[in-house]
């Protein structure tokens, strides 16, 4: 996964394009894109060998802002809003209130003209 998002040149290492194959070094700063949020990890230390998904927060520091935190918390609130999580697609009756509404508004739009 990582290795695709560097090939597509969405992943920055102090500013330049990464290659899959880039080595990264303490005070490095990494830029990528996750969730429609630029995230930005800065590396503290390298381990000497792999380490467990619990141990890895001792080598990197998260430094994006809280704002695009709160962006993302919006996102998903106005997705709720227009349709509720797990009904589904439109039914056939709201599909013809949507253009419904739709002809509503373009009608309005003639007749102030």
């Amino acid at each position: 996964m990582v290795t695709e998002a560097c090939k597509k040149n969405h992943v920055t290492v102090n500013g330049q394009v990464a290659k899959p194959s880039k080595e990264v070094f303490p005070t490095d700063k990494i830029t990528f894109r996750k969730d429609q949020i630029t995230q930005i990890i800065t590396v503290l230390d390298i381990p000497e060998s792999r380490v467990g998904a619990k141990l890895v927060d001792m080598y990197r520091k998260n430094e994006t802002p809280a704002e695009a935190y709160q962006h993302l918390e919006l996102l998903k609130l106005s997705k709720e809003h227009y349709r509720k999580n797990g009904t589904g697609r439109p039914t056939k009756k709201d599909r013809r209130d949507i253009d419904e509404f739709g002809n509503e508004i373009h009608n309005e739009d003639e007749d102030s003209e």
